[in-house]
């Protein structure tokens, strides 16, 4: 019974200190855009909009897009049904039709705050300039608005899908060539 008591004291004090690592986020202002497979996180409707101007994907034929396109209904649900038919198709190029807790997607409004953000999450004094990456631990894509396409997100999509389809993750360059897949065959 103390044991118990002792396991389940343990546990809410994990789950404080994860919204209090994530309570970051709120005082940065973020919103949210919640659609069946992701989080859509961002800090202004000019970012949304870019960001829905930047995807210009519409489902291809065949059961999502008599189901599940873009149709009617106002530009949030439009954005909503291009983002979630974006992360089926991926799930279909890869034939990894699996249900994975929604991935977060961070906006960005340029290069300076994307770099500043993978600095602070990967911990990294690295240089290099990083385009979009999905970053495991946080289940999360970060991407930019000035610098961002529909074969960008699929690939950051693929990564997400590809790490967590197996109970083991697969070595980098392998889920790497898979992700450059299904962007390539992204409008096959």
């Amino acid at each position: 019974m103390k044991l118990n008591r002792i396991v389940m004291l343990g546990s809410c004090l994990f789950l404080l200190s994860a919204v209090a690592a994530r309570s970051a986020d709120a005082d940065e202002n973020w919103q949210t855009l919640i659609t069946k497979y992701t989080i859509i996180c961002f800090h202004s409707e000019a970012d949304m909009s870019k960001f829905d101007d930047d995807i210009d994907y519409s489902p291809g034929s065949g059961f999502t897009a008599l189901f599940g396109g873009s149709g009617g209904g106002d530009s949030t649900t439009k954005l909503v049904r291009k983002i979630d038919s974006l992360f089926l198709r991926a799930q279909d190029i890869l034939a990894m039709r699996k249900y994975i807790r929604k991935v977060r997607i961070q906006i960005y409004a340029n290069n300076d705050q994307l770099q500043n953000a993978y600095h602070q999450e990967i911990k990294s004094t690295d240089s290099s300039d990083n385009r979009a990456w999905y970053d495991f631990n946080q289940h999360t894509i970060y991407v930019q608005v000035k610098d961002l396409n529909e074969g960008m997100l699929a690939h950051e999509m693929a990564h997400a899908i590809i790490d967590n389809y197996f109970q083991v993750r697969p070595p980098s360059a392998t889920a790497e060539i898979l992700a450059r897949y299904v962007d390539a065959h992204l409008n096959d």
